[in-house]
Formats: structure tokens, sequence, C-alpha cells
């Protein structure tokens, strides 16, 4: 088994890795990562990644608190404790909305924290780009491509020499 995790190869500005990343994902590149030091506005989509499934999550937490809301509040108030105040009725939908409200923005809350804790994989406190020397300029003025060798696509020569074809320099290999 191969002690290469990728390759790595640096790019001069935003606009290079720009144009650099649409290449590679034209090409067919499934395993890789771009890092630079400040967000580059529509690099995600330039690299066919697609939508976050985030706020997907964030819906699910919200209906989930609503329902609880409603569950615990009905629960108490009909069967668990039944008390009549003012002649009104055990339970309605009107006098605990305020539960049911910040039932919502509870779980939805927890639903985006976790959501994004979750898909981003995250605390990642070791990445074999860390290995890199070059990879610590990523925070401060360098913009980097990591091709994994897991993509079926690599080949060392073949992405060397494609990473080269589409403006790339410094490339290194990055070990596991």
């Amino acid at each position: 088994m191969s002690d290469v995790y990728g390759i790595m190869a640096e790019f001069k500005s935003a606009q290079h890795i720009y144009e650099a990343t649409g290449k590679l994902r034209d090409v067919g590149f499934k395993k890789w990562d771009t890092y630079t030091p400040f967000p580059v506005h529509g690099l995600d989509k330039q690299m066919g990644i697609g939508r976050s499934h985030v706020p997907w999550i964030t819906l699910l937490g919200g209906i989930t608190g609503f329902t609880t809301g409603v569950l615990i509040t009905w629960y108490m108030n009909q069967h668990d404790y039944p008390l009549v105040v003012g002649g009104k009725p055990y339970w309605s939908m009107i006098y605990p909305f305020p539960v049911f409200y910040e039932l919502t923005i509870l779980f939805s809350a927890f639903g985006a924290f976790f959501g994004q804790f979750l898909l981003n994989m995250l605390p990642q406190h070791y990445h074999p780009a860390f290995n890199s020397e070059q990879f610590e300029r990523a925070t401060d003025n360098a913009f980097f491509v990591l091709i994994e060798a897991r993509d079926p696509l690599y080949d060392e020569q073949r992405t060397r020499a494609l990473l080269e074809q589409v403006g790339a320099f410094n490339i290194t290999l990055v070990n596991k």
C-alpha cells in the first residue's frame, strides 16, 4: 500500500485556481479539494459541488421542534394535569404558542449546528495536507488544489502533467 495521499499544486491567484478547477471538474476528478486563504465566490459551483444538505437538516429540526412542542403541551394539559382555567378548554393551539415557537427555533439551531458539524466531518484534528510544508501558506496567500490518490482517474504522471497544463506550479506529493 502506498504512503501517498495525493498530489498538491499551487496556483498564483483566485482567478487561476477558479479556471483550473473548472478544467479539473471537466476531466472527471471526484476526490479532490481546493484550499484558499479567503472564500472564492463560485468556486464550489465551479468544482461541481451541489447545494448543502444543512438547510434540509435545519428544516427537519424545526419540524421536530414544533411537533415536540405541540405534543408535550397537549399531553401535559389534556392528560397529565388537566386544569380548567376560566372555562377554557384543556388544550388549544393558541396559548402554548410560545412553546411551539421556541422549540422550533431551538431544534432548528441544533439541526443547523450539528448538521454542518457532521457533514463537514468536524472536528478534523488531522489531515494529510498538514504534512505539506507549503500548506501553511493556504491561510495566508496561497491557493492549492489537492487531488487524492484514491480518485479513480489519479495517475501520478498524468495528474502532474494535467496540473502543469492548467497553470499549476510547485506541484508536490502529499504523504499520509
